[in-house]
C-alpha cells in the first residue's frame, strides 16, 4: 500500500494540510513556551529576583517538558497520533492563559504553571513530526519534516514582537492571555489531520489505514491494496524496548541534549542578558532579539535542505562545530562593538544560524532512528532526556554569570565568558555525537529503516 506513496512526485492539497496544521502547532506551542523568557525581562527587577528564583521560573517548564515528551510520546504510540496531537495543544494553551492570573511577586505559582506549559510544549512536538514523516514519502521525508520545524522561531519572534509593542499596553499578564489563542487550532487538527495509516496498520486496523493515506494521496480508497499487518510482537512493544537499540539511543539522547542545552540557555537568557550589557530597557531587547529569531528561521530552512544533499550526519556535525565556534566568539568579544552594532548581539544572531537551525535535523532525526512500534516512544524519551539541557542551560548560566541577589551588570560581565565556554562545549559535543555516532537514514524508506533496526535475537539457554 505504500508504494503508492513512494511514487509521489508532488504532495496532495491534503498532504500540505496536514504539514501546515503541524507547522502551526510547532509555531504557537514555542511562541507559548519562549513567552516566559521576555516576560522575565519586564519582572526580574520590579520583583526583586534573585538568579535562583528566576532559574527556577525558566526551569520549571523544562523539568515539565521532560515528562511530557515521554508519557506523550507514548501515548502517541499506544493510542494513536491524532489524539494526542489535539490533547497536547489544549495542555500548553490552556496553561499559559492561566498565567494571567499570576499575583504580584508569585514567582511560584508562574513557576508551578510554567511547569504544565512545558508538559503539553514537549508532547506536542513529538507527536507531530513522526506523524508528518508517516504521511510524505522518502524523498521529501528530511525537508518536509526540517520544515515543519522551520516556523519554531516564528513563534519565539512573536514573543520579541508582543513583548517590543504589545506589552507596554496590555502588561505581561495580557501576553499570557494571547497564549490562550492556540487553543483554536484544534478544530483545525480535527478538520485536516487523519490518523497516521502506519500507526493504524500496526494496530490491526488495515481498512482504515487504506482510508486515511487514500485522503492523503487524494484518491479512490479501491485503488489502493490492504496492507500486510506486522506480528504481533510489533504491535505490543514495551517502552523498554527502547533498550534494544543502544545506538539509536546514544544519538537520539545525547544529540538532544546537547541541543537542548546550547539553544534553551542563549533563548532563555539573551534577553535579560541584553538588558544587563547593553544597558537597554527590555521592550529594546526583545526588539532586538527579533533578528535573532529570524537567523534561526533561515538556518532551519537551510538545514532542511542540506539535510536531503549532505545527508544527517553531515548536518548535525555541521551545527554542533558552527554553533560552538559563534558562541566561543560571543563570550570572548561580548564588550566590543562594530560602530553602534554590539558584537555580542551580533555573534548570537550568527550562532542562532547553526543552534537553533540545526533543529531541522535534531527532531526529524530522532524520530528516523526509531522503529516505527517505537517511533513517537523513543522520539519522545529522546526528547524528554534532552530536556535535561532546558534546565542545565539556565541553571549554569545562572551559577556563572549570576549572583545571589539581583542580578547586576558587574556580575554578568564577569561570567560572560566562561558561560558562553559553557555553551559552545555543548554545541561541539552535540556535532560530534552527530557525525561519528550517528547512522545515516537519508534516502532509506520507513519500512527499510524498520528492517535494518532488527530486535537482536533472543537465545534460549541450553
Amino acid at each position: 500500500m505504500f508504494k503508492a506513496l513512494e511514487q509521489q512526485q508532488r504532495l496532495t492539497g491534503n498532504q500540505r494540510r496536514i504539514v501546515a496544521a503541524a507547522i502551526m502547532g510547532d509555531c504557537l506551542e514555542f511562541f507559548d513556551y519562549f513567552l516566559i523568557g521576555f516576560v522575565l525581562a519586564f519582572i526580574v527587577v520590579p520583583w526583586g529576583l534573585t538568579y535562583g528564583q528566576s532559574a527556577v521560573i525558566l526551569l520549571s517548564s523544562g523539568i515539565g517538558a521532560i515528562l511530557g515528551a515521554a508519557i506523550w510520546g507514548r501515548l502517541a504510540d499506544r493510542i494513536g497520533r491524532r489524539k494526542v496531537m489535539i490533547a497536547t495543544v489544549l495542555n500548553f494553551s490552556i496553561a499559559t492563559g492561566l498565567l494571567f492570573f499570576t499575583p504580584e511577586k508569585g514567582w511560584v505559582f508562574l513557576s508551578v504553571f510554567r511547569f504544565f506549559v512545558g508538559f503539553g510544549v514537549g508532547g506536542l512536538y513529538c507527536v507531530d513530526l513522526p506523524l508528518v514523516q508517516e504521511f510524505v514519502p522518502t524523498k521529501k521525508r528530511g525537508t518536509i519534516g526540517g520544515l515543519v520545524t522551520c516556523f519554531i522561531p516564528i513563534g519565539v519572534m512573536i514573543g520579541s514582537v508582543l513583548g517590543a509593542f504589545l506589552a507596554p499596553a496590555v502588561g505581561w499578564r495580557g501576553l499570557f492571555l494571547v497564549g490562550l489563542i492556540p487553543a483554536a487550532l484544534t478544530l483545525l487538527i480535527r478538520a485536516w489531520v487523519p490518523e497516521s495509516p502506519r500507526w493504524l496498520v500496526r494496530m490491526g486496523r488495515p481498512e482504515e489505514a487504506r482510508r486515511s493515506l487514500a485522503w492523503a494521496l487524494e484518491t479512490d480508497p479501491e485503488k489502493l491494496p490492504l496492507p500486510e499487518l506486522p506480528p504481533a510482537d510489533l504491535v505490543a512493544a514495551k517502552w523498554t524496548d527502547l533498550f534494544r537499540y543502544p545506538r539509536s539511543m546514544a544519538v537520539s539522547f545525547l544529540g538532544n541534549l546537547g541541543a537542548q542545552t546550547t539553544v534553551y540557555g542563549v533563548t532563555l537568557w539573551a534577553p535579560t542578558l541584553l538588558v544587563l550589557l547593553l544597558k537597554i530597557p527590555p521592550q529594546q531587547a526583545s526588539f532586538l532579539f527579533i533578528f535573532v529569531t529570524l537567523m534561526g528561521l533561515v538556518g532551519r530552512i537551510s538545514f532542511s535542505y542540506l539535510s536531503e544533499w549532505i545527508g544527517r550526519r553531515a548536518s548535525g556535525g555541521l551545527m554542533g562545530l558552527g554553533g560552538a565556534i559563534a558562541l566561543m566568539a560571543a563570550g570572548l568579544l561580548n564588550d566590543q562593538f562594530i560602530g553602534a552594532a554590539s558584537v555580542f548581539w551580533l555573534l548570537l544572531i550568527v550562532s542562532f544560524f547553526f543552534i537553533d537551525g540545526g533543529f531541522a535535523i535534531v527532531g526529524p532525526y530522532a524520530a528516523e532512528v526509531w522503529p516505527s512500534e517505537l517511533r513517537a516512544s523513543g522520539m519522545g524519551a529522546a526528547y524528554g532526556f534532552g530536556g535535561l539541557g532546558k534546565i542545565a542551560g539556565p541553571v549554569v548560566l545562572a551559577l556563572i554569570v549570576g549572583s545571589s541577589n539581583v542580578v547586576t551588570p558587574k556580575a554578568s560581565v564577569e561570567g560572560i565568558v566562561p558561560a558562553f565556554a559553557f555553551l559552545a562545549a555543548s554545541a561541539l559535543i552535540m556535532g560530534i555525537i552527530y557525525y561519528f555516532v550517528g547512522f545515516e537514514t537519508k534516502g532509506r524508506t520507513i519500512e527499510e529503516l524498520d528492517s535494518g533496526l532488527v530486535k537482536p535475537a533472543v537465545v534460549a539457554p541450553r
